[in-house]
């Protein structure tokens, strides 16, 4: 089940916040978000929710030996102990097949490869226990002594998806006590409607596009034109923006509805003005994880440039192996780093001297880092990585030229979505309002239908399976 489904959105959830509220007590209302939260995980079968469930007896156990004990070298066993168990099982279900791939290629042995499926939600849920018991061995929040709570907190089936990574310490006390005002309800219904209408009338239409333009197989590829291989990566860059951001929205909304305030993941990245600036807008939870719990124990920059360099290596090593189980994400991970390294030690100074350049160049790296993320057959990879570059392929087909003047409105609309112009200008009027005291009946009338117009374009584009509405305006 997915947040951008008709039986998520009319059923589930709307089941789910029809009980919630008829609850009463915040106890009762834990209790119908845990039951519902585990019915989301079993949706794709019961054996799932039991590795869940033992992941997170794995965490709970853990936490209390670590808080009941003052000996350090007894707290580093139980976190030790933590950490073996939940990256191994992490590690069995994502990167078994991976690693057996790469023996039988080089030994040829296993003859057979298992095939493992990969659990919903394994590698967030995983990381938010991990974050936590490191969180009870530094003292930074409390172990949770009931169990039910702990498991309320790692299946939250808002975030379980494609996160943002919600920490223990942002939602302790909101598990405990919580209250919720009609303006997080406002909020939240508005952030979920605005998510639901960038994943399925912006992302799967992009996605469509990018799918035509960049077809399936070697042979499609080496067909396809020059423009038509750009102008797909660029379409795909909309869409995977896009498609990521709208989950972490629905996220958001869905915990504001219910008195939960999870961080931002997201602050426009194709806005930013270097790759660093980018990492800092790009999920932003998955980059503090690293920051916090990889890269700042392993020393940081405080150790000097080669171990600051080593540091790094092993964060975006991680970063791009955490994203999927295959060498094109590693690849990715270490792309950036070699970007990265380069801002650190060589132009960094130079790009913050002429933004508009450092825009330009982030959002050229970033493009082709998606050919790096988008492919795994790296035969595939290679021939569209030339092709860009004009090397056998014509410049223009008829089919790109077609493709590229029926979609002209959804790039140009993409464009400004990607962008904090929307945000800007709406904050922008709140401002003045405040200013003269007074909030214009058309911004109130706005912000009342806006929900109600992009649920009902939602709900048109998930019926109509591949509805477009910017076809409407082709040349």
């Amino acid at each position: 089940m997915v947040f951008s489904s008709l039986l998520f959105v009319f059923a589930f959830l709307a089941l789910n916040l029809l009980a919630y509220f008829f609850a009463g007590t915040i106890k009762r209302r834990n209790v119908v978000l845990l039951l519902f939260s585990l019915i989301f995980y079993s949706w794709g079968g019961p054996k799932y929710l039991i590795l869940l469930l033992g992941m997170t007896g794995i965490s709970w156990f853990c936490a209390r030996k670590i808080s009941g004990r003052d000996d350090k070298k007894g707290k580093k066993r139980w976190l030790a102990v933590e950490c073996v168990l939940m990256l191994g099982l992490l590690g069995f279900f994502k990167y078994t097949g991976f690693f057996l791939e790469n023996i039988q290629l080089l030994t040829g042995f296993p003859k057979v490869i298992p095939e493992i499926v990969l659990p919903i939600g394994i590698s967030f849920y995983t990381f938010q226990l991990l974050s936590y018991v490191v969180d009870v061995y530094r003292g930074e929040v409390e172990a949770q002594p009931k169990y039910w709570k702990l498991l309320l907190y790692s299946s939250l089936f808002h975030q379980c998806i494609a996160g943002p990574i919600v920490r223990y310490q942002t939602v302790e006390h909101e598990i405990e006590e919580r209250k919720i005002t009609y303006r997080d309800i406002s909020d939240g219904v508005r952030r979920f409607s605005i998510g639901l209408a960038k994943k399925a009338i912006l992302a799967n239409s992009c996605a469509s596009v990018a799918d035509t333009l960049l077809p399936a197989g070697l042979e499609g590829l080496q067909a396809a034109s020059t423009a038509g291989l750009w102008l797909g990566m660029i379409f795909y860059m909309f869409q995977i923006y896009l498609d990521f951001s709208a989950y972490s929205d629905m996220a958001i909304g869905m915990g504001r509805m219910v008195g939960f305030h999870y961080l931002e993941n997201f602050d426009y990245p194709y806005m930013a003005k270097s790759i660093q600036d980018f990492w800092r807008r790009w999920h932003i939870s998955l980059s503090t994880f690293f920051r916090d719990y990889v890269y700042i124990p392993l020393g940081g920059s405080r150790a000097g440039n080669l171990l600051t360099v080593r540091n790094m290596f092993c964060v975006w090593f991680l970063t791009g192996l955490w994203h999927g189980a295959s060498w094109n994400y590693v690849f990715w991970g270490l792309y950036m780093f070699l970007f990265l390294m380069g801002e650190r030690f060589i132009y960094g100074k130079a790009l913050k001297k002429v933004p508009v350049v450092g825009h330009i160049y982030a959002v050229i790296a970033v493009l082709f880092g998606w050919v790096l993320f988008k492919f795994e057959n790296l035969q595939q990879l290679g021939t569209v990585l030339a092709g860009m570059f004009g090397n056998g392929h014509v410049w223009m087909n008829t089919e790109t030229s077609i493709l590229f003047k029926n979609n002209i409105f959804l790039l140009l609309f993409c464009i400004i979505a990607v962008t904090s112009l929307g945000k800007t200008f709406r904050s922008w009027w709140y401002r003045r309002a405040d200013n003269v005291r007074k909030v214009p009946y058309g911004m109130l009338f706005l912000d009342m239908v806006t929900p109600v117009i992009l649920l009902l374009l939602s709900v048109m584009a998930l019926v109509g399976n591949s509805y477009n509405p910017f076809l409407y305006f082709q040349f």
